[in-house]
């Protein structure tokens, strides 16, 4: 085991303490635990011994035991069924790793390093406690196959194991959330959460109470995906829009006369002719006229959505439907949606149905969501960058493992060029050179058009080559398992990125040894992303378990990071270079994007942190509903007081249809009248989200405003809210020996749908609210900014960056010019 001489590892722990962050690498009280683990001795027992000793330790759990005085007992067990079940021992820095996962902390692996094996000690250990476990993962394709590959350890020591995906009936969700250990991703836990919070029936819902959940690629589901809501929705009527039309007319105005771009803002706007080429177009009167303001609306976001959303890269249209691209994973993000309008508009300009968007029944960021396990605990291999972010949200502390085998990739350094046709001619070059030599190629783009260009490229040269992206997600498994073959070029998304092993010769050792004396596979970046780590996953692709291996970043200073930013304007005066074919030598470019990379993860640091304050009261008033509700729901709370307040009503109802079925009717009446308070209720916060950053402009605080106008808006949606049921129930009227809630207008939604939302429908106001310096912004600009508010978070995040690096900019070149 290569873990490193403990007293420097001491050395780093105290420097850690000392500067104030929240990483241990101090690894000597896991090695103290290893001895004990190993002191059981599993290894010289028959499979009936085994097995008879971990049942001794389940009852000994149910009776009372404490987990942490059974853990070497256990844990030496589950290895040594491990290592029968599955063919795989878990070697010592993988059993430090699960003792930190049951002690509740985040653990940090290289890649490759079988992270996926060191979840099933803590998950065995814990899965005693009869309560079950969670181990939530990024994708479904992951829940899958975790489940079913460490299936047989789980049932060689006697215990149950499943996975819910998405097409899983309520039934099967059932049954899977009732295993020991249940395998799902956060989105479809966090899905099944709020469906079980709009049941009116308890036999209808399919979660139990939390208890201990290990997150895997914590710094994607818990900093990535944080940010992003969960929603359930349910039909309702929708304004009148023709949507159709308006994309229509949106599609025949001309750039530059009716609308003009800002590249770097990534923003849009109608000018004057824009304007009137609409109005005529739609035929309608003046469009700021107040009778056209849902038209006017309309007309911004379908402008938005034809010329900044762009096919191939920020969704792809298959089977008829619009399907997001995950910026994080390159996958198709399963039920993601457009807020507000966007979707419609995208729908609208590919000519596809229009969905329905539905009224909000429920909703929680996974940021939340995660934090409602008792007992959380993560994995990862790019956890330190994020470490404060850890502990700050979820009480994590970070501890750092050494590989099993020392890491033998090479990462050389990034390849700047001018344009992006020079990256381009360069990265087929480079392909093309190095298939020839026989080294398996994986070459990582930023969007499925990049994937396919590229791809057409190399066809050019003859280079054979195959694409993972969205549209080949079906092909997944098939191209994985021959990406590591002599010669093989994989072009991919992120998809490529977490939770992909790439396994050198396809498992052969000859082959292995061959393309190891190659240099082993040779990871290729086109993009540098917004977050370092995006990065380093797609890097740790190569050099796995001690295999040697390269990786490279192609990037140019038109990518998408540097323009949206806009990085490239920012390099000194001195060191900005003339557009050429060739790569950039100048050290100091490739310098300033790597700084501004770091500048922008800790932009969106802070706006994480702001969306926090501001959720933080939307979620303690959530738990309360939720508990009332569940109360109600389990029969555990009394409805509202409708036999004392109409007592000869309820009586008259109860001779005609039973006490039982009276009692039934009053319970589900108080829980249809708690949703539909709520429902309107998480509306009102929207309209109070969308514009609480004019409060700014009046001097105040928006976060102290916010908080007081959700405070007032809950105050005002629980008051008299039973006044309602009872009011409700005394309309109630037998008919045919039942009662019909339907004829009051009283059910629930005939049919949900869930969708997560892509981002926060208020995002683009973060930089208002956390940078004191936009106060001299002008009030028109504000109440632009309200129109165009389905801008994305990056347009926010560009701003913050372009000033911060704008600042800093002009420091370094005040110094030069006085120097």
């Amino acid at each position: 085991m290569a873990a490193g001489h403990p007293w420097s590892a001491a050395l780093r722990a105290r420097y850690s303490r000392l500067a104030g962050i929240p990483v241990e690498y101090d690894l000597r009280h896991y090695h103290r635990q290893i001895e004990r683990i190993a002191a059981v001795g599993a290894r010289g027992l028959s499979d009936t011994q085994l097995k008879s000793r971990f049942e001794v330790a389940r009852r000994e759990a149910a009776s009372g035991a404490a987990l942490d005085a059974l853990l070497p007992e256990v844990f030496a067990l589950t290895g040594e069924a491990c290592a029968r079940a599955l063919g795989m021992r878990p070697f010592d820095v993988q059993v430090m790793a699960a003792i930190a996962l049951h002690q509740g902390r985040l653990a940090q692996l290289a890649t490759g390093e079988g992270k996926t094996l060191v979840a099933v000690m803590p998950a065995v250990l814990n899965a005693l406690a009869g309560r079950g476990v969670h181990v939530l993962t990024a994708n479904d394709y992951l829940a899958r196959r975790d489940a079913t590959w460490m299936g047989a350890a789980y049932r060689f020591l006697g215990l149950s194991v499943a996975a819910v995906t998405e097409h899983l009936d309520r039934a099967g969700r059932q049954a899977a959330y009732s295993a020991d250990i249940t395998y799902v991703t956060a989105k479809e836990a966090g899905f099944d959460f709020l469906r079980d919070h709009t049941a009116t029936d308890s036999s209808h819902t399919v979660q139990r109470q939390f208890h201990y959940a290990i997150v895997d690629e914590a710094d994607f589901i818990l900093i990535d995906e944080a940010r992003v809501p969960l929603v359930i929705a349910g039909e309702t009527a929708a304004p009148p829009i023709p949507h159709q039309r308006i994309a229509a007319a949106v599609r025949r105005l001309a750039p530059g006369v009716d609308y003009r771009v800002d590249e770097h803002e990534r923003n849009v706007a109608l000018t004057d002719a824009g304007f009137r080429h609409a109005q005529s177009a739609l035929r309608c009167g003046p469009l700021h006229d107040g009778a056209h303001h849902l038209t006017l609306a309309a007309i911004h976001v379908a402008l938005h959505a034809e010329v900044l959303l762009k096919r191939d890269r920020d969704y792809i249209v298959r089977g008829g439907c619009i399907e997001l691209v995950d910026e994080f994973t390159g996958r198709v993000a399963d039920k993601r949606r457009w807020p507000h309008g966007i979707q419609p508009a995208v729908e609208a300009k590919e000519g596809v149905d229009i969905r329905p968007e539905g009224v909000v029944l429920g909703s929680i960021p996974i940021q939340h969501f995660v934090r409602l396990w008792p007992r959380l605990a993560g994995m990862t291999a790019t956890a330190v960058p994020a470490a404060a972010e850890f502990r700050e949200f979820y009480g994590l502390t970070t501890v750092v493992f050494p590989p099993n085998r020392p890491c033998r990739r090479v990462d050389e350094p990034d390849v700047v060029f001018t344009h992006r046709g020079a990256k381009m001619h360069a990265l087929a070059d480079e392909i093309a050179r190095v298939q020839a030599t026989g080294r398996p190629v994986l070459v990582g783009t930023a969007s499925v058009a990049e994937s396919e260009a590229l791809f057409r490229a190399l066809r050019d040269r003859r280079v054979k080559c195959r694409v993972l992206n969205a549209r080949h997600d079906a092909r997944e498994a098939v191209i994985i398992a021959r990406a590591g073959m002599p010669g093989a070029v994989t072009i991919s998304t992120n998809m490529a990125g977490r939770g992909t092993d790439i396994v050198l010769g396809g498992g052969d050792p000859l082959l292995r040894a061959r393309l190891s004396a190659l240099g082993g596979l040779y990871v290729i970046g086109t993009n540098r992303h917004e977050s370092r780590r995006v990065d380093d996953q797609l890097r740790g692709r190569a050099g796995r378990q001690g295999d040697p291996g390269s990786s490279r970043f192609f990037i140019s200073l038109e990518d998408d990071l540097i323009s949206r930013y806009g990085v490239a304007g920012l390099i000194p005066r001195a060191h900005r270079p003339a557009r050429q074919d060739g790569p950039v030598a100048d050290p100091v470019v490739a310098r300033e994007i790597a700084r501004a990379q770091r500048i922008i993860e800790g932009q969106h640091f802070e706006i994480r942190r702001t969306l926090w304050r501001y959720s933080a009261m939307v979620d303690e008033q959530r738990a309360r509903v939720y508990a009332r509700r569940k109360e109600l729901l389990r029969g555990e709370s009394e409805p509202a007081a409708c036999a004392e307040a109409d007592p000869e009503h309820h009586a008259s109802l109860s001779r005609a249809v039973g006490a039982a079925e009276v009692a039934r009717v009053e319970n589900r009446l108080t829980m249809l009248v708690l949703d539909r308070r709520w429902s309107d209720h998480l509306r009102l916060i929207e309209d109070i989200r969308e514009g609480i950053h004019l409060q700014r402009y009046g001097g105040r605080d928006p976060l102290t405003e916010f908080q007081r106008q959700i405070i007032d808006a809950y105050a005002s949606m629980m008051e008299g809210w039973r006044d309602e049921v009872v009011d409700a129930f005394g309309r109630l009227r037998s008919e045919g020996g039942r009662i019909d809630l339907e004829r009051l207008g009283l059910r629930g939604p005939a049919s949900t749908w869930t969708y997560l939302v892509n981002d926060n429908p208020f995002a683009s106001f973060w930089v208002s609210l956390i940078a004191p310096g936009n106060a001299g912004t002008s009030m028109a600009a504000a109440l632009l900014a309200v129109m165009y508010w389905p801008v994305s978070l990056a347009v926010a995040a560009g701003m913050f960056v372009r000033r911060a690096l704008g600042r800093r900019r002009a420091r370094e070149d005040d110094r030069t010019d006085t120097g």
